[in-house]
């Protein structure tokens, strides 16, 4: 089965850890609008597409020793390269020698010897512009994100600067061969309306003849997505893609402790719920699946990558 995963951040590498013991036919289709840490320094420093996100999804793919998924990961821990991270130094590295953001990821990918591939959404640089509903305008996914969970408000509007911007023909050409398109799970409007906003990349999932999936996040996002539903995120999706565009959505049905759920809410954040009397599930089809779990070094509620894809394989097959 050849699917196709389109998100960024740790939730679409999480769920890629699983979908690679199903098949190995994976397309991970990343978000590239990431400014934000090491990764946004890169960016702007060397003027190239930032690695995170693709350097997390091509560990999650890895099948080689833990020693490569480890140094991959591996941050410096004093002197100048404090807090950098040798996996998007190599990327960084990789894209000076070999010409390009693509021909390092495919090197990368070999040494890895990684499941299927991981294509960045568009090879140009981009940066999201986002009006909230208080009228402030803010550049930049890093400063979205702080705004929005400083001032607890929701984003009105979003949109890609540049704004007709091209994806690469690979991306197009895995996503029209697709057998089933996984969207999220992840940040509703930096990890997957990101990818969406590139207008040919929309109209390309809405042909697709595959089974279209989206996994629903667990908790919330302050600011964000505040006081959302599962049925709000689906709606906010249908903006970019159209109704009766998607066909299911996984929804978790774990039951979560209230120490944790507490920890969140003093953030600001809360966990998702949908109504079954919703008239948006009359055309979609809904998974309830128990498929979260907590991390518990540092509380935080996470899907439990394995639980996520068997439910995937079992209904999108």
């Amino acid at each position: 089965m050849k699917v196709v995963a389109i998100g960024g951040g740790t939730g679409l590498s999480t769920m890629l850890r699983g979908l690679k013991k199903y098949t190995n036919d994976i397309t991970a289709i990343v978000t590239v609008s990431d400014n934000g840490g090491n990764s946004g320094l890169l960016r702007e420093e060397l003027n190239i597409v930032p690695p995170g996100d693709i350097r997390n999804c091509l560990v999650s793919l890895a099948n080689t020793e833990p020693i490569m998924e480890e140094l991959l990961q591996y941050r410096f821990k004093e002197g100048t390269l404090k807090g950098q991270n040798f996996g998007n130094l190599l990327l960084a590295a990789l894209i000076d020698v070999s010409g390009s953001l693509s021909n390092a990821v495919q090197v990368t990918s070999k040494v890895l010897a990684i499941t299927g591939k991981v294509l960045p959404v568009t090879l140009e640089k981009v940066n999201l512009h986002a009006t909230f509903v208080d009228e402030e305008e803010i550049v930049g996914e890093k400063e979205i994100v702080e705004y929005g969970k400083k001032k607890r408000v929701l984003i009105d509007k979003i949109i890609l600067e540049p704004e007709n911007v091209e994806p690469t023909t690979d991306v197009l050409k895995a996503i029209k061969e697709a057998d089933m398109i996984l969207l999220g799970p992840g940040s509703l409007y930096t990890s997957v309306i990101s990818n969406l906003l590139i207008s040919k990349v929309a109209r390309a999932i809405v042909k697709s003849s595959a089974k279209k999936i989206y996994i629903a996040n667990i908790m919330s996002q302050p600011g964000e997505t505040t006081d959302f539903t599962v049925e709000s995120h689906v709606k906010e999706l249908e903006k970019y893609l159209g109704q009766n565009v998607i066909d299911a959505v996984i929804i978790s049905s774990t039951k979560i402790k209230k120490k944790y759920i507490k920890k969140y809410a003093e953030e600001g954040a809360h966990l998702l719920k949908y109504s079954k009397r919703s008239k948006i599930w009359k055309k979609i089809q809904v998974i309830e699946a128990d498929i979260a779990k907590v991390d518990q070094a540092g509380g935080y509620i996470r899907h439990n990558s394995a639980e996520l894809a068997k439910y995937i394989f079992k209904h999108g097959g």
